[in-house]
């Protein structure tokens, strides 16, 4: 899909998505591990994942 490393950082390097209102995120990943980073919005949890390549 992606054809150069630029661009693959930019699409996919610390971006996860918010299980419950899937807005886009991007934080460190070991803080997102921890829990200490929180979705946006209301009702907004911990629950993250990483950004699916496809």
């Amino acid at each position: 899909m992606v054809k150069f490393p630029e661009a693959e950082a930019r699409l996919f390097k610390n971006i996860f998505i918010d299980r419950k209102t899937k807005r886009k995120i991007r934080a460190n990943p070991l803080k997102v591990q921890a829990g200490k980073v929180r979705g946006r919005g209301n009702g907004a949890g911990t629950k993250l994942k990483a950004k699916r390549k496809k």
